[in-house]
């Protein structure tokens, strides 16, 4: 089989022949989609149309930094202090 050679695996003549009926099967499968009529049909991502529910994008004041600080464990020149987690470099 062209294919089998092509992707270098090894068949037997018994599955060369399994798989030709197989491939057969497919591609009878793929002619049969491909004959549908489709001129009045929009094409689809899904067949059920969903809509992206976002919530508005209203601005809305920041926490003041001194409020989120204060419950920090660590802080250091207006900053969260943490662990390194790297090596140095």
């Amino acid at each position: 089989m062209h294919l089998g050679d092509l992707a270098r695996i090894a068949l037997t003549d018994e599955e060369i022949t399994r798989m030709q009926s197989e491939l057969n099967v497919i591609a009878d499968s793929i002619n049969s989609v491909q004959e549908a009529v489709t001129d009045d049909v929009q094409p689809t991502a899904n067949p059920v149309p969903l809509e992206a529910y976002l919530r508005p994008d209203v601005p809305a004041k920041p926490l003041d930094r001194s409020e989120v600080l204060a419950s920090a464990p660590a802080t250091e020149d207006g900053m969260f202090v943490a662990p390194q987690i790297l090596g140095e470099e």
